[in-house]
């Protein structure tokens, strides 16, 4: 089998070092596809040129191909299987000519909650959308969507064995969307220590909750990558998971991060039916779902009483349930064909 999968026109690299979102997802399928014994081309200018010693580059861009070209024969000459692509490409009319004179599936996984696609972009069949949770499942059912939890890799970021970690850490990038500053209580509630890890996004919101972002209990990381990032995570009791009451997480790759570095998380959600609920299960974390009508005070004693109990886990277990769950082999293959 062979599948080319496609970067995107980004400030990332591919694969990228630490903060990144599609970038991560689209690696952890070429690394998925080639353990499952498929053949790998990693087709775009953005991968990382030293990749080129051990993977197969073609820097070209389907969207930029002039029908009838050179580049189009020996594009389809390869006789791909599967094209893997960053989620709003199958609706570009550019992008999906050159597909459609390719003969291969495409799949992709829906990373924006809010990203409108075209209304032939997705049959479930040869063209197949993957969603994340419950509630992105019904948002995009127009698309016949098909339910997977996402995994992302980064560069350099193999777990170690776990351990039993100290502290608290929170991961991601540092905005309301995401609302860290509800970790922030939470751990203060419990008189613990928490690392913020990630780069800053919004300094206005950060400058509004100056005086619980910058308590002596709460330390600034900034952005880590590769074994930095992996340590951070492992090194920790409990990961703790934030966001704001009307955003809606399409597919975040912190649930598979911690739990393969044996971190159980503890996760504050003011719904049901979240990529929380979809990734975690008793073994592995604690979910606090919030009424979205009461005020941060509130919501940060749901979170810390989470904490409590997500604290008791076997980081052993988290592990281990965590490898197997966030699999980039088995992601792959749950990709390769649409389910019966």
């Amino acid at each position: 089998m062979l599948v080319g999968v496609c970067d995107f026109p980004g400030s990332y690299a591919f694969p990228p070092a630490g903060y990144g979102g599609i970038e991560r997802w689209l690696w952890a399928v070429a690394v998925g596809a080639r353990a499952a014994g498929a053949d790998v081309h990693l087709l775009g200018p953005g991968w990382l040129t030293d990749l080129e010693h051990d993977w197969v580059r073609k820097p070209v861009r389907l969207e930029n191909i002039t029908a009838g070209s050179l580049a189009e024969r020996e594009l389809r000459a390869n006789d791909y299987d599967l094209l893997v692509v960053g989620h709003e490409y199958p609706s570009l009319p550019a992008w999906t000519r050159t597909w459609s004179e390719l003969d291969c599936d495409v799949a992709t996984f829906q990373h924006s909650p809010v990203f409108q696609h075209t209304d032939a972009a997705f049959d479930g069949k040869r063209s197949r959308l993957y969603c994340y949770s419950p509630e992105m499942i019904e948002r995009y059912a127009s698309h016949e969507p098909i339910s997977a939890l996402a995994v992302h890799l980064g560069l350099d970021e193999d777990e170690p064995p776990a351990v039993a970690g100290r502290d608290l850490v929170w991961l991601g990038r540092v905005d309301a969307e995401k609302a860290p500053h509800l970790a922030a209580r939470a751990a203060q509630l419990l008189g613990r220590r928490i690392r913020i890890v990630g780069p800053v996004f919004d300094e206005e919101y950060v400058r509004r909750h100056a005086r619980l972002l910058n308590s002596d209990h709460v330390e600034w990381v900034g952005e880590l990558g590769g074994p930095a990032k992996t340590a951070a995570i492992r090194d920790a009791s409990v990961f703790v998971y934030t966001y704001a009451r009307t955003y809606v997480e399409a597919g975040a790759a912190v649930f598979g991060e911690s739990l393969r570095a044996g971190t159980p998380m503890a996760a504050l959600t003011w719904r049901t039916g979240t990529c929380a609920e979809a990734a975690l299960c008793d073994a592995t974390g604690t979910i606090a779902v919030a009424d979205p009508e009461e005020d941060d005070e509130t919501a940060a004693h749901q979170l810390a009483h989470a904490i409590e109990q997500a604290e008791s886990l076997n980081h052993r277990q988290v592990q281990e349930v965590g490898l197997h769950r966030f699999d980039p082999a088995r992601h792959f293959t749950a990709m390769v064909a649409p389910p019966c």
